[in-house]
């Protein structure tokens, strides 16, 4: 057994908690948790955030200490107070292989999803998908977009974002899925001024639309968008007429007839 593994088991015998009860708490199968106190599995860093958030311990005393002769008072950490620099713990889904789903919010469940986003049984209703060609040491979710103010993504284009544990990772100028409790779910481009001011700039890259503010404590989580999902394709620069792609045609048949000639 690992440190890690010993002390998940010893905490969880410590607060009373079966393997079954606790393994429902931290939304993962009862038998991955029996893997991680036997050994058999190292947890992923989410999982291990959860673990150490349902005990109030840091993971580096979760990993790095051997809680169980640990005086009470170094094990709890200081209580945080740093304008909601951190984002919280987030919940997640995972497949029959304990891969980290992608889990889709199309437009229409944006409203309940600002309700439900950290209730693990409230996820595991929603579209999953996978998608092997992104890293793998990060968890992603999927957000149908709406609206004309990030063109030239289209109304209905899914972003897929990566998620975020500080505000100290946004970097500026970069496009994100903000979701927040007055705003909602939103897409824009990020300034970060929180050091400065607690306040988070947003820009569209529509320019009909004007940038505004806001407060980093009405955000809950923060997406680094990393690829999107879209059905119409971009359009080619200025406008195909009529007469130009006949234009078009028409040349190309003059090429073929000059080919066969030679």
């Amino acid at each position: 057994m690992t440190l890690v593994s010993k002390n998940i088991k010893y905490l969880r015998k410590k607060h009373g908690y079966t393997q079954e009860q606790f393994s429902e708490k931290i939304g993962i199968k009862r038998s991955l948790l029996g893997a991680y106190e036997e050994g058999r599995a190292d947890p992923r860093l989410n999982n291990l955030m959860n673990i150490a958030k349902e005990f109030n311990i840091s993971v580096d005393t979760l990993i790095s200490k051997n809680v169980a002769t640990t005086p009470e008072t170094a094990l709890h950490p200081p209580e945080q107070s740093d304008k909601n620099e951190k984002f919280k713990v987030l919940a997640i889904t995972t497949d029959q292989h304990d891969e980290e789903n992608i889990e889709l919010i199309p437009q229409k469940a944006s409203a309940g999803y600002l309700n439900g986003y950290a209730d693990p049984e409230y996820l595991k209703e929603l579209p999953k998908f996978q998608l092997p060609f992104l890293p793998k040491n990060s968890t992603y979710r999927a957000f149908e977009v709406t609206g004309d103010s990030m063109l030239p993504l289209e109304s209905g284009t899914v972003v897929i974002g990566r998620y975020l544990e500080s505000v100290a990772d946004i970097v500026n100028g970069r496009t994100y899925v903000l979701v927040t409790g007055k705003e909602g779910i939103v897409y824009k481009r990020v300034f970060n001024y929180v050091e400065e001011n607690g306040k988070l700039f947003l820009v569209s890259d529509n320019k009909v639309y004007s940038p505004y503010e806001i407060e980093i404590g009405d955000v809950l989580e923060v997406w680094e968008a990393k690829a999107f999902i879209s059905v119409s394709f971009p359009e080619p620069d200025g406008e195909m007429t009529l007469e130009k792609l006949t234009g078009i045609v028409i040349d190309l048949q003059q090429e073929v007839i000059k080919l066969k000639s030679h």
